[in-house]
């Protein structure tokens, strides 16, 4: 349990820090990569089994924060996208197209004639742009953290790999304190990287972090094993919106398999609100496929699973309540037996027995002696 006073302080480190200079006024170079009108269904849409999801929550009800670099709102899928903010004093708009890649994973609505849709097509969105290049500021990225928590997120997507620092660190366990789920991508393995180091925020603690995995399960080969991996989501061949009201396909890393799981976190905290940030992960861990080897966490997510299996940890078994007693005086005594009154009726019932013997004595006898004059009945010999 974070404290307070940290919590204090977290918030006085993240605002007090100041924003790095040079941004105001840079014009954005804004050539987003080209996009396809034309897409096929993906493997990450077979194998996810949304439609059997929906019957039960499409994420209505739940806010989710993507700290990137903007979404094109001008997408026809991306309508649900609420609120736009700008720490790069750029424009909100996405200039790189990674931005609007994540956001159409998590809450691209559906759109007839297309096979792609978001995980939680009913969630709403919060689009806080940190950086306009490829590589952000780790200081933008940390108060891009700070204001998604200020605007009521209940989940924060971070698809960004950066390094340790203080105010990172401080801002995410404000986040989980004021109980947000933070999604965040493990890193990709490239080959100017060589051997990876861990990325973060993936590697803070409390914080779920998503690796890639391919059509068969297993870890790709570009997601990184440096950095502790609590589950895999598709992160080869992944389909998703792009600039210009476009798709960019075979979209590959962890930055869009981390998506995946915000909108599965997105559909666990809308069926399930009672829980908080701690049990909404864990039950995502739980539920998931499983994992084999290094880097794999707990396996492939199952959004099925995640938001309808019955966790026996969630509900405590309790004893049922003793029944309360009665009053005493709902119960009545039983009444003391009156001798008298038993004497009375009891002589009663034998007068009324003995009236009715002679009722049927005289309506029998008396017609029957007339008829004899009276006179005494003979007896026959036995002869």
């Amino acid at each position: 349990m974070i404290s307070g006073k940290l919590v204090a302080a977290t918030v006085a480190l993240a605002v007090a820090t100041p924003l790095p200079t040079g941004w105001a006024g840079r014009t954005a170079d804004c050539s987003p990569p080209r996009g396809t009108m034309s897409i096929g269904e993906s493997w990450a849409q077979r194998r996810l089994n949304l439609p059997e999801v929906w019957r039960l929550t499409r994420g209505s009800g739940v806010k989710v924060a993507i700290v990137d670099s903007g979404v094109d709102t001008t997408h026809p899928q991306l309508t649900k996208v609420r609120r736009r903010i700008d720490l790069t004093d750029t424009g909100a708009g996405d200039c790189v197209g990674h931005g609007t890649a994540v956001a159409g994973i998590i809450v691209g609505t559906e759109n007839r004639g297309v096979p792609f849709a978001g995980v939680a097509p009913e969630a709403t969105l919060i689009s806080i742009k940190q950086t306009n290049e490829e590589n952000g500021e780790v200081r933008l990225l940390a108060h891009g953290i700070l204001r998604a928590v200020q605007l009521g997120a209940d989940v924060i997507n971070v698809s960004v790999r950066a390094p340790d620092r203080p105010e990172l660190k401080a801002v995410v366990a404000y986040a989980l304190a004021q109980d947000v789920v933070v999604v965040a991508a493990a890193g990709n393995v490239t080959k100017d990287d060589g051997t990876s180091a861990p990325a973060y925020p993936a590697a803070y603690p409390g914080v779920l972090s998503v690796g890639a995995a391919g059509p068969d399960d297993a870890r790709a080969e570009s997601s990184s094993t440096a950095t502790p991996v609590s589950v895999l989501a598709p992160g080869v061949g992944v389909t998703s919106t792009s600039p210009g009201r476009a798709y960019r396909e075979n979209l590959e890393g962890t930055s869009f398999a981390a998506p995946y799981v915000t909108g599965v976190v997105a559909l666990v905290r809308a069926r399930h609100p009672a829980l908080d940030q701690s049990a909404v992960r864990r039950r995502i861990r739980l539920t998931a496929d499983g994992g084999a080897g290094t880097g794999t966490g707990a396996g492939m997510i199952n959004p099925l699973l995640a938001v309808s299996a019955i966790l026996p940890s969630e509900s405590v078994a309790i004893a049922p309540d003793e029944p309360v007693p009665l009053p005493a005086e709902a119960i009545l005594p039983a009444p003391v037996e009156d001798a008298r009154a038993v004497a009375i009726a009891t002589w009663i019932a034998l007068v009324s027995t003995v009236a009715a013997i002679l009722a049927v004595l005289v309506r029998v006898v008396i017609p029957l002696g007339r008829r004899r004059g009276w006179r005494p009945g003979r007896v026959g010999s036995g002869g």
